[in-house]
């Protein structure tokens, strides 16, 4: 499908914060880690769950580094049988932007697929949430860092565990210990199913 102008993922970010990493961008001078959760539940999960992996790819001082296997999850939050249930993944990137322009980032993936933002908890086409950026610890109620039930969640410390078994979590310590306390009871792994890294 050819892009247009009015596709949020061919205008990732603002103009003042791309001239400002452009010069950045081809050797991502000084970028921080980030830690990126994805998921869906909505028409094609997988080509959900790639799509949003490849247009982060192609947002100007980023780069995917690594993406977590995929896992099916049961839906947060709601009645069981409401919701269809979840691919969820995790991607590990680095990038020069700062966090609230990768929120802004985040925000033009999921209006890309059409997300829907109706009630809490609700189903998606595609949910890209920040869980960490570098150590930073933030109350700010637009982003608060790191996402604040992260350390709750098994479905995004599953897969951030797989790609990096040395994680921390800020404010919360090792994410092998958060997993193992929280269990992996209806986090189920998808073998059959594979993300790969932008080209």
């Amino acid at each position: 499908m050819k892009p247009t102008q009015s596709d949020p993922t061919v205008q990732p970010v603002p103009a003042s914060v791309v001239e400002t990493v452009d010069a950045a961008d081809t050797t991502l001078s000084n970028p921080r880690w980030a830690v990126l959760a994805l998921g869906a539940n909505l028409g094609n999960r997988l080509e959900n769950l790639q799509g949003a992996i490849d247009a982060l790819g192609d947002t100007p001082g980023l780069r995917v580094k690594a993406v977590s296997p995929v896992y099916e999850t049961a839906p947060w939050g709601v009645e069981p049988g409401t919701q269809p249930s979840y691919l969820n993944a995790v991607t590990l990137v680095r990038t020069t932007l700062p966090p609230s322009s990768l929120l802004e980032r985040a925000h033009a993936v999921e209006e890309a697929f059409h997300r829907v933002r109706e009630e809490r908890w609700g189903a998606r086409t595609i949910d890209v949430d920040i869980v960490a950026y570098a150590d930073l610890v933030s109350d700010d109620p637009v982003l608060t860092l790191p996402h604040p039930r992260a350390h709750q969640r098994a479905f995004v410390l599953a897969p951030w565990h797989d790609v990096d078994p040395d994680a921390q979590l800020p404010g919360h310590g090792p994410v092998a210990d958060l997993l193992a306390s929280l269990g992996d009871e209806g986090v189920t792994p998808r073998a059959d199913l594979e993300l790969r890294l932008p080209e």
